[in-house]
């Protein structure tokens, strides 16, 4: 069967694009919770920088109305350049198109606010206009109701839509813990960012292999004194 999408995920096949991740649109989000939101997509962004993979970042009215990208994306690619737009529809903007068709990637990974707007325009427009696969990170993107972002996700996945999680992406790139050149920075960014995965690769670190517990972060603290 020659379908592309039984394709998996490789570093050498795909492209990814942040849309909007700004805080005014951050604060309309509601179908998941907004710390987990910012947490997942830090951590997609992370496993996108360790696997080299070709990454778009776009904006919308940054100094009108949605303010500035999560500081703590951009410090993961600082001299990636943001593109601003004015339309809802990322499609709609020549310089996305252009970034898009630059990385001469088909398989296209998205990360986004809105899920029931921009992430569902980019999505349907691409796919209609110019045939790139879509893989919708679910759990990095937020809609503004748990209804407007599950709809959203059934409308796409029945257009053809691949849905994702940001940890599945993550797996996918990686493939075989044989890969020591990436493995590292892998169990490194599972340990900052997948919850109870991270805790579990702690603990097998540190009971199970008795490697020595991490140093801790900061100065220690010292009790104050009664007197």
């Amino acid at each position: 069967m020659n379908n592309p999408k039984l394709e998996v995920l490789t570093p050498h096949n795909c492209q990814l694009i942040f849309i909007d991740h700004q805080p005014q649109m951050a604060f309309g989000v509601q179908s998941i919770d907004r710390q987990t939101l910012k947490n997942n997509t830090v951590g997609l962004a992370k496993a996108a920088k360790i696997f080299n993979i070709p990454t778009i970042i776009t904006t919308v009215e940054t100094e009108s109305f949605s303010g500035h990208t999560y500081p703590e994306l951009l410090s993961v690619f600082p001299d990636t350049p943001l593109l601003e737009r004015t339309s809802m529809n990322s499609w709609d903007d020549q310089k996305v198109r252009d970034a898009l068709k630059k990385n001469g990637r088909n398989k296209v990974v998205v990360s986004g606010l809105w899920t029931e707007v921009c992430n569902n325009t980019f999505a349907l427009s691409a796919m209609h206009d110019a045939g790139y696969e879509i893989y919708m990170v679910a759990d990095a993107s937020g809609g503004t109701s748990k209804d407007a972002h599950d709809y959203s996700m059934q409308r796409m996945i029945q257009a053809g839509v691949v849905p994702v999680t940001w940890q599945q992406v993550l797996l996918e790139w990686q493939r075989d813990w044989a890969h020591r050149d990436t493995y590292e920075a892998v169990m490194a960014l599972v340990k900052e960012h997948s919850g109870a995965y991270g805790m579990g690769v702690d603990y097998a670190y540190t009971m199970v292999h008795k490697a020595e517990e991490r140093v801790k972060h900061g100065p220690r603290l010292e009790p104050v004194s009664a007197e």
